[in-house]
């Protein structure tokens, strides 16, 4: 743990000497990055503005939700854009078995890659519109609600992250083709979630909760914080999170059992790709 928040704050100082090298650039960069993810969710919300809100929830909830949408995959942008958060790329360019000769545990190497300045727009907008939301709901809250207002969010990552190591693992059998498939998962999960589920049809909703579970990245958590839901379903979120994580955890590990046996065949023997 000591040499993983070591290398943690050395990549941040990288990720700040960049965006130090030339700061009127990258304050350019960040500033058109907050206007696109901020155009990214308006969509959503002017419907929910212009219908006074969608789904049995009011024009705030909805930009509530999209607030938390985007500090999830904010964070998750800022701590893992890179690598971590898309092993397939690594598993199918063959840098995995670069990472054999290395004398750190994977999860220390996976630490490569992490933006916590210039890639820190999604998560900064979705900060100021969880703000803006709050201002503008009518509600009073708890002491422990503001304990699940950080929970929760984590909770939504480990789906995302599940899902991702879950179909990367496919790239063990596959490198070629599989190469991409963690950045399809996370993208797609990343589109469906601006979507409320209450008012859609259950032929919608439930897959969107169970096969592809892009709502518990942002809908059913926002219900649960806003108290929209039955125990049932509050209840469901962590289990269903418990699952995937052991799920993505076991034929994540199944794959690399497997590739441990029969390597890669994504290099030629001159030692480019194929």
């Amino acid at each position: 743990m000591r040499r993983y928040f070591k290398l943690l704050g050395i990549y941040a100082r990288m990720d700040l000497a960049s965006l130090m090298r030339d700061g009127r650039f990258m304050a350019l960069v960040i500033a058109s990055d907050l206007v696109s993810n901020i155009s990214a969710v308006s969509g959503i919300f002017l419907l929910a503005w212009k219908f006074g809100g969608i789904g049995g929830m009011d024009r705030f909830e909805v930009l509530f939700m999209l607030a938390y949408g985007n500090v999830v995959m904010g964070f998750l942008n800022m701590m893992g854009g890179c690598n971590a958060l898309f092993p397939s790329r690594i598993i199918g360019r063959g840098q995995w078995e670069h990472m054999f000769i290395m004398p750190l545990p994977y999860g220390v190497q996976l630490t490569v890659g992490i933006f916590p300045f210039t890639g820190s727009s999604t998560f900064l907008s979705g900060v100021g519109l969880l703000i803006a939301a709050l201002c503008n709901l009518e509600r009073d809250f708890a002491w422990w609600w503001w304990g699940l207002l950080v929970l929760l969010p984590a909770v939504s990552m480990v789906i995302v992250v599940s899902c991702s190591y879950l179909l990367s693992s496919l790239a063990f059998y596959a490198p070629v083709q599989c190469e991409e498939i963690s950045s399809t998962v996370v993208y797609s999960v990343e589109r469906a979630m601006t979507f409320p589920l209450s008012g859609m049809p259950a032929y919608v909703r439930y897959p969107l909760l169970t096969i592809f579970p892009a709502g518990l990245a942002a809908c059913l958590p926002t219900m649960i914080l806003l108290g929209k839901t039955t125990l049932s379903e509050s209840l469901y979120f962590p289990l269903f999170t418990f699952f995937a994580a052991f799920t993505a955890a076991h034929f994540f590990k199944k794959g690399f059992r497997y590739y441990v046996k029969k390597g890669i065949n994504r290099y030629v023997s001159g030692g480019h790709r194929s």
